[in-house]
């Protein structure tokens, strides 16, 4: 592939080439030259004239020109050449003019200064600021090499008058040194952008935006530009010049509302501009100014991390070439390795993509499955993957399969690496593909100084926070999901809790939720304030303020989830919005409420449901051989039908009856590991002499093994033939390595205090990943308790368990001995 070309000026028109010949002598200004007639005609453009936009700024440039050019008169030797901005043609009428005089040092530099004179001082006499530099050929390479800002204006150089031969040498020299240095000049212009973003934040989330220095400002804007002139990278073109000049005509219409040079977009003046731009108010300018924004730093960060690639590269191949002698793959170098994430995804060259026998076309729910796998993996999104995956994938059935809304799950569960995924989708337009009603908080600001988020982000941003309180929830998905919705009604008209509470609903029938866990999901993005409102403004004491809670919130379980989402908003809003204070406020609020709902007593987890006649009698089997006994029955997720020889994602139910011994559960579970089966949800039982697992199961990637092979490989995992553990550390190692630096909360293990009357129950919390099944049945094995029912929940990428246990004889455990068990448990899980 041809490397991109040099960008070329943007609208050729502004060039403007004054014929050069020798200074004879001191020169009289012709009238032309005079700056009343500039300045009258300059205020015509701006004021009076019909043009706005690019044809303005590039009208400004070409006037600017002209009285420049005449103002240089006739001379050898000497160019005046337009850098930066007004190299560019992009002439705001508060704009510095950027100019270099550039002489071939033939002349006396008395003369020199003569023609500098004749030229600066009537720019100043009219008051317009004014950048310029007088120069060598040698001494601008010189200068340029050691300041990068300097060497950046070069590459937007444009010639206005005198000898154009100078000005097309000095743009040959400077894209030629751009070229050759890049490899440590885009570090260096890289950690520029990043020292303005630490110090003038993200244009997209700010009330007074900087439009220029801004991150996603036009400065990011023209560094992109410089990216690509280095040919080492080019930024994704999709909507980002439109974006560029945007905050270019909101910049014109601000310096003509102000009569000031600034980039910096007040909030006093936010209604002047979008009436002069033709908005409808301040809320609509700020809108699209985000929108620009969010293109220009999506596009930033593509770019970036494609440099970051090419350099890597370029650092690996002399190794490469010299351990491989030529030998290779194409090119004499090995191929990337592609490492399987999910079903159709895979890693490669550190961002997350499609595998070559992905079909978007015939899988819904890839998209949402790649965001998940490359969230959980800490990994970017490829962006040709979320291009593919905009553009043909096919419509999601209504409801939604199971499957999508897990991965929904999952995605939210990630924790940070959630943003930038989530952001991916939004930029290619699939969130509001998905969710239809998130196109009316996408960018929309919040004037309040406490919230540092607009809407969409900040929605975001909860499910963020949310995701390291997920162990405190026995419901982390429905949590995750509110964080999501709780303030999707911002922007329309009524109480945003009360229209958010009603397209919740909608969202989640047509997500797959059930009518219950609907109920709960409107509940809590209705009552979402309650806690914080009543906890900081009424008497706690006052059974009266109880309540208020206790009539809005039907069952504990609710109120957990409602406390969990309470301190997730706060903290997403900003720092001032939550306190030590505050917290201990809800929390007392939200104890005293739990006592009057549930009489002092907590939600007991649910028990596994009794097993069925099959079920019965391959336990009765398996009593009888005294060997294991599996069966399994496959069944399509509900992604919908698959057709042309394409198959659906795989759902499989699994029964395995084994007779009653010691490491049952970790066994089981370990085989169902290294079948990369994906536990969805499990029931155990003791049944007359046997164990007896019921579970539902997905493959990972293809499709699930037979029953056979499961039962022989649970034989040998019985009998101590198949190392289990080994091999799973093996995985656990591979997985590990691919999701370095991507933390997630902690495990929690507790005891359910009376949950059960012949049982202890240990409910375990995690994050769900390979083999953490297999683990907390070797933990409790070492514990030397039995297993006697359990229910196993994967919720998104949580996985929430209950484990009824016993004592070798059959009891219940002592309080001392289960509180003993359950943080033995929760070391395990930890290392």
């Amino acid at each position: 592939m041809d490397p991109p070309a040099a960008p070329a000026p943007p609208d050729a028109t502004v060039q403007h080439a004054a014929k050069g010949a020798e200074l004879t002598g001191p020169q009289t200004r012709p009238a032309d030259t005079e700056p009343g007639g500039y300045a009258a005609a300059r205020l015509r453009l701006l004021h009076q004239g019909a043009l706005t936009g690019p044809p303005r700024r590039a009208a400004l440039a070409r006037l600017t020109d002209q009285w420049l050019g005449a103002l240089l008169g006739e001379a050898r030797g000497v160019a005046l050449v337009a850098v930066g901005g007004y190299g560019r043609g992009e002439l705001s009428p508060r704009s510095d003019l950027d100019v270099l005089l550039l002489h071939d040092g033939s002349a006396d530099i008395s003369k020199i200064a003569a023609i500098a004179d004749r030229v600066w001082y009537p720019v100043w006499d009219m008051g317009l600021a004014l950048d310029h530099s007088v120069r060598t050929p040698a001494e601008a390479r010189r200068t340029a090499a050691g300041d990068l800002k300097v060497h950046l204006g070069l590459l937007d150089a444009r010639h206005l008058a005198g000898d154009e031969q100078l000005t097309a040498a000095l743009r040959t020299t400077a894209y030629a040194d751009w070229r050759a240095q890049a490899p440590t000049r885009l570090p260096e212009l890289r950690e520029l952008g990043e020292d303005r973003s630490r110090h003038q934040g993200e244009l997209r989330f700010l009330l007074e935006p900087d439009l220029k220095e801004a991150r996603g400002g036009l400065r990011d804007a023209t560094a992109l530009r410089a990216v690509a002139a280095s040919w080492l990278a080019d930024a994704p073109r999709a909507g980002l010049e439109r974006a560029r000049t945007h905050l270019l005509d909101v910049r014109d219409a601000l310096h003509l509302t102000t009569g000031r040079a600034t980039d910096r977009l007040a909030l006093q003046e936010q209604d002047q501009v979008a009436e002069a731009l033709g908005l409808a108010d301040a809320d609509a300018l700020l809108h699209g100014v985000y929108e620009a924004a969010r293109t220009v730093s999506y596009a930033a960060d593509i770019t970036w991390r494609e440099v970051g690639r090419v350099l890597r590269a370029r650092s690996v191949r002399p190794r490469l070439r010299r351990v491989l002698g030529g030998r290779g793959g194409r090119g004499g170098f090995a191929e990337v390795e592609r490492l399987s994430l999910a079903d159709g995804v895979v890693e490669q060259d550190g961002e997350a993509g499609l595998a070559r026998t992905a079909r978007p076309e015939k899988d819904p729910v890839l998209a949402l499955r790649a965001a998940a796998a490359a969230a959980q993996a800490g990994l970017p999104l490829s962006p040709h993957a979320v291009r593919r995956l905009a553009a043909s994938a096919g419509p999601m059935p209504q409801p939604w399969p199971a499957e999508a809304r897990e991965q929904l799950v999952t995605l939210l569960g990630a924790g940070p690496p959630t943003v930038p995924v989530w952001e991916a989708l939004e930029a290619e337009g699939i969130i509001s593909s998905l969710l239809p009603e998130w196109q009316h908080v996408r960018c929309r600001p919040q004037r309040n100084a406490v919230h540092r988020w607009t809407v969409d982000r900040h929605l975001v941003e909860t499910a963020v926070r949310a995701a390291a309180l997920t162990r405190r929830v026995g419901r982390p998905d429905l949590l995750l999901v509110a964080a999501l919705l709780h303030d999707i009604g911002k922007g329309l008209p009524g109480d945003h809790s009360v229209v958010g509470e009603g397209l919740a609903r909608d969202i989640a029938r047509r997500t797959g939720f059930d009518a219950a866990d609907t109920d709960t999901l409107a509940t809590l993005v209705r009552h979402h304030l309650l806690l914080i409102d009543t906890a900081t403004r009424r008497d706690l004491a006052d059974p009266a303020t109880v309540r208020t809670v206790t009539d809005a919130v039907p069952d504990t379980a609710t109120l957990e989830l409602l406390h969990a989402l309470t301190e997730a908003d706060a903290l997403a809003t900003g720092p001032a919005a939550w306190s030590a204070w505050r917290a201990s406020l809800v929390a007392d609020l939200v104890r005293r409420a739990a006592a009057a709902l549930a009489g002092d007593g907590a939600p007991a987890p649910h028990a596994p449901a009794p097993p069925g006649q099959e079920a019965l009698r391959l336990a009765a089997e398996a009593v009888r051989t005294g060997a294991p006994a599996v069966t399994l029955e496959s069944r399509p997720e509900g992604t919908g039908p698959a057709g042309d020889g394409d198959t659906a994602p795989v759902g499989v139910e699994l029964r395995i009856a084994v007779p009653d011994q010691p490491g049952v559960l970790p066994a089981a579970a370990g085989v169902l590991a290294l079948h990369r089966l994906t536990v969805r949800a499990a029931d155990l039982h003791a049944v007359d002499g046997a164990l007896l697992l019921n579970w539902r199961v997905a493959a990972e990637y293809g499709s699930p093994p037979g029953a056979a092979r499961l039962r022989n490989d649970l034989v040998r995992a019985l009998d101590g033939s198949l190392d289990v553990p080994a091999r799973l550390a093996e995985r656990e190692a591979a997985y590990s390595r691919r999701r370095r630096g991507v933390v997630h909360a902690p495990p929690s293990v507790t005891v359910a205090a009376a949950a059960s009357h012949g049982a202890t129950v240990l409910e375990v919390r995690a994050q769900d990943e390979p083999g953490l099944l297999h683990r907390i049945g070797r933990a409790l094995d070492e514990a030397g308790v039995w297993v006697r029912s359990a229910r196993v929940s994967t919720l998104g990428a949580s996985a929430v368990d209950a484990f009824y246990v016993t004592g070798p004889d059959g009891a219940a455990l002592t309080p001392r001995a289960a509180s003993a068990i359950a943080r033995a448990t929760e070391e395990a899980l930890g290392g």
